[in-house]
């Protein structure tokens, strides 16, 4: 009788442990910005490129908005203008950090308990510019706090991303093109 009680207990075990590091990894070359100082990266950032994926695809015009939750959480509000749909998309989610608050190794969920790594690798010391990756080499997003940057900012960017792995040739390029 115990025994097929074992299967779903283990099952359930491996769910929980999944669920709870889902979002604690970077990839392996990567290293999280240390001093992160995040009332510096609250605010808006402007999409300058990204490794497209399902939640994105046919977006341009992508801003991403930071803000603190009164719980210490961060509010992630991401906006994007769908060109097929002809409309504005939202997303709004959470982040907290994985491990400290001056580190910028964070999980970002949209969809309730599920989180996503989210990992600031560089970023200038005026908080301009960030090269973000997640948990593995499928995410990628160079961020401005304006709708384009220097493209020697970018060349850094781009070289930092190619050492550590990431294939720059399939990055979208964002377009700026409309108001919000």
């Amino acid at each position: 009788m115990k025994n097929r009680y074992i299967v779903p207990v283990l099952l359930g075990a491996g769910v929980a442990i999944a669920l709870y590091s889902c979002g604690t990894t970077i990839p392996k070359k990567a290293v999280a910005v240390t001093n992160f100082d995040t009332s510096k990266y609250l605010g808006k950032w402007y999409e300058i490129a990204r490794l497209d994926f399902k939640f994105e695809k046919g977006l341009n015009n992508v801003t991403a908005e930071y803000s603190l939750n009164d719980n210490g959480t961060l509010k992630v509000d991401n906006k994007g203008y769908d060109v097929r749909k002809d409309k504005w998309e939202q997303s709004i989610g959470k982040a907290k950090f994985v491990k400290k608050d001056n580190v910028g190794m964070l999980k970002v969920s949209f969809f309730g308990p599920f989180y996503a790594g989210y990992n600031v690798i560089a970023v200038d010391e005026n908080y301009k510019y960030a090269l973000v990756v997640g948990e593995n080499l499928k995410y990628m997003w160079i961020l401005s706090r304006e709708t384009t940057m220097p493209e020697s900012v970018k060349a850094d960017f781009l070289i930092k991303a190619q050492v550590i792995g990431y294939n720059v040739s399939d990055l979208v390029w964002v377009q700026h093109d409309k108001a919000q």
